[in-house]
């Protein structure tokens, strides 16, 4: 399927160029030559990538990157600004406004090409990630099951066998893995025990939710208070009273247990 890409561009001779060179690269390409239209026809089309002259009447580039980083089906568009323009100011205008790149006039059609290339890939490759994520959080997990998780900025699946714990960190839910990696996840800890199969995973607090497989003891403090230990971990982790009648329906408890792992 051809990638559409909108040209928001007032000089004729280079708006002409750019959409030569694009659809001989089998491109789909509209072009308007000015900030309104170009708002309008992003708004109706949803092209793949944008690119943008700054420099525009009626409304500049700014704007028009402005107005659409406000709609659900634009804000994630690529961006590419056109500019003769050289001063830092302008620079961080746009990079703060969302801007993709920039291309400084007068510039090679070959590199807008590369510049385009790599925001497409970029563009899919986010939005492939993004439907795993989203299809994954959708099911109730078996505990042979992968997700797929954000370990040092990088998209990594791990086995929900591998789960330890997940201990809520606002704004983030903290999910550690047997492996000793962990991930920052926006999933409330809510929505992470509707999906978690509960015949292993349990909540402890209000803040933690446990893989009981990983339990190598559980000790009674006092009347009411209850210390489990995970493999692997230095710190204990305190059952809360809320939450111990789960706990001791599943180990029968009395005053301690100790795993036969």
């Amino acid at each position: 399927m051809q990638k559409k890409i909108l040209v928001i561009e007032d000089d004729r001779k280079l708006l002409g160029n750019i959409i030569r060179f694009l659809e001989e690269e089998n491109f789909e390409v509209k072009a308007v030559a000015d900030g309104v239209n170009g708002i309008e026809t992003a708004k109706n089309w949803i092209p793949d990538l944008i690119i943008c002259d700054i420099n525009l009447p009626l409304k500049d580039g700014y704007q028009v990157l402005h107005e659409l980083s406000k709609e659900i089906n634009t804000r994630t568009i690529p961006f590419i600004f056109l500019t003769a323009r050289v001063e830092k100011e302008d620079l961080r205008k746009g990079m703060n406004l969302g801007a993709d790149d920039y291309m400084f006039k007068p510039f090679e059609l070959e590199d807008l090409l590369n510049s385009v290339n790599t925001r497409l890939m970029k563009s899919d490759y986010l939005k492939a990630n993004k439907e795993i994520e989203n299809e994954s959080i959708k099911k109730i997990y078996d505990l042979d099951d992968k997700i797929l998780v954000s370990v040092s900025s990088k998209m990594q699946l791990f086995p929900i066998k591998d789960l330890k714990y997940l201990k809520a960190e606002n704004p983030y839910v903290h999910l550690r893995f047997a492996n000793g990696k962990y991930s920052l996840n926006r999933q409330t800890l809510s929505e992470w025990e509707t999906k978690l199969p509960p015949k292993y995973f349990i909540r402890i607090h209000r803040t933690t939710i446990i893989n009981t497989e990983f339990i190598t003891k559980i000790d009674k403090v006092g009347n009411m208070t209850y210390l489990l230990s995970l493999k692997d971990e230095e710190q204990p982790f305190t059952v809360s009273r809320r939450y111990r009648s789960k706990l001791k329906d599943k180990f029968s408890l009395a005053t301690s247990y100790s795993a036969k792992h």
